[in-house]
């Protein structure tokens, strides 16, 4: 191995060397403040972490800033937030925001490059340098410009290139695959829940019809009833204005603690209020069972109060349900907000605005499909377990998933610092026949 060192490489094979960043590539410097509708202009979202992949293209009609220009070959670097990978090999033409560099590479391979900037060493190098607490970023002149960067010999570099080039399009195809298969279960929870809360969970039985678009027909023993006749109390804000929080006291329900799976979860951001201050709002106090909802922007998302959250309070765009119990549990309600059915009559009866809201009136209008008391139970018993099961083959997927990528990680890493040597037999085995 070589004697050269470098705090994040250790070593490097004995007929490699180590060279600056700034000796193998030049920066792109020329700026445009020219608007144009093609679509050959990139920010930070349009990269995605982690993969080098493009995810999409945009114009610069609405760019005030100046942009950078970057040819094809060239390989492009986010600096803001390292941590998130943002990297790419422009295949055209193009520009780019100021928080993405463009390297010209010079006496280095543009693939080998590449995969360079996108290995394990020299992100983490990049996250231990970033500066600044809220938008950490990595200076080019006083920091990456002078980043060793291994170079084997040239022949070697188009070796390792091509062989991550198959190693990696294999990967990704597999994660592709685990990921549509998360998201054919997405869809069997969704199909689940819908038939569940409309049908009930035995096909059996004799079925009326509605005349509702959403829920056709129903178990003839199931009523169609108004959504504001399920609850004692439907009740949002009218002001919520000038609070004062504390740092303990009565939790603060909001829109960010509500979760996909009908929960509110404890932020680790909680607040609080006084219980001075939460008197001034008797009627969202929360209960045992009740239901918490979004109805502004993300609108629908639910949690189910438990006993973390009986006598807490939200926030301004968020609503209190109280079930009459008589009618209707939360267990049941929770999942039948869930359903996608719920979820489409929400979205369709709400002002086309740029931000969706749904006012009482509107949500009190809905029609929903309503079990008697001993079928919610069933149902709820019923969707606990099915979903439940899912989710557990969904967490193997995403774990399969996880490890494909750490993996892809590890071998651009082992590759790129010479840890793994690639042969022309290593090459055959990955290329297609």
């Amino acid at each position: 191995m070589s004697d050269q060192r470098d705090t994040f490489l250790d070593t490097l094979p004995a007929d490699w060397k180590f060279d600056r960043l700034k000796d193998v590539v030049a920066l792109r410097n020329q700026k445009s403040t020219e608007a144009s509708e093609e679509e050959d202009y990139l920010e930070l979202e349009d990269l995605e972490g982690g993969t080098g992949r493009l995810l999409s293209r945009r114009n610069t009609l609405e760019v005030e800033s100046a942009v950078t220009i970057f040819r094809k070959g060239d390989v492009l670097f986010g600096k803001l937030r390292p941590y998130l990978e943002k990297y790419h090999l422009a295949k055209f033409d193009g520009k780019c925001t100021g928080e993405i560099l463009a390297f010209k590479p010079e006496r280095i391979s543009s693939r080998f490059l590449f995969y360079c900037v996108g290995s394990r060493w020299f992100i983490e190098r990049c996250n231990a340098l970033a500066y600044g607490a809220k938008m950490p970023r990595v200076s080019w002149p006083t920091q990456l410009a002078q980043f060793n960067v291994p170079l084997p010999p040239e022949s070697e570099q188009q070796r390792i290139a091509d062989y991550l080039d198959a190693s990696c399009a294999a990967i990704d195809t597999a994660v592709a695959v685990k990921r549509g298969q998360v998201e054919t279960l997405n869809g069997l929870i969704d199909t689940t829940i819908n038939i569940a809360v409309t049908q009930g969970c035995d096909d059996r039985v004799a079925f009326k019809e509605t005349g509702l678009a959403w829920f056709p027909s129903i178990p003839t023993d199931w009523l169609v009833a108004r959504f504001k006749n399920l609850f004692r109390v439907i009740y949002r804000y009218p002001t919520y204005f000038n609070i004062e929080y504390v740092p303990e006291g009565i939790p603060e329900v909001r829109g960010e603690a509500l979760t996909p799976d009908g929960f509110i979860e404890k932020l680790e951001d909680e607040r609080y209020i006084s219980l001075e201050t939460s008197s001034r709002f008797p009627r969202t106090a929360l209960e045992i069972g009740d239901i918490v909802m979004s109805v502004r922007g993300t609108m629908g998302k639910i949690g189910l109060v438990d006993e973390r959250y009986a006598g807490a309070n939200i926030t301004a765009n968020m609503l209190r349900l109280s079930p009459d119990q008589s009618r209707v549990t939360g267990a049941f309600l929770s999942w039948l907000l869930r359903s996608a059915y719920f979820r489409e009559a929400l979205n369709s009866s709400a002002p086309q605005t740029t931000i969706k809201t749904i006012t009482m009136p509107q949500l009190a209008r809905l029609r929903v499909a309503l079990p008697p008391i001993s079928m919610q139970q069933t149902i709820c018993t019923f969707l606990d377990g099915k979903i439940a099961d899912i989710k557990r083959t969904m967490a193997v997927i995403e774990k399969q998933i996880a490890a494909l990528t750490s993996y892809r990680k590890a071998l651009i890493h082992e590759c790129v610092s010479g840890e793994r040597r690639i042969t022309d037999g290593d090459l055959k085995r990955v290329q297609p026949a």
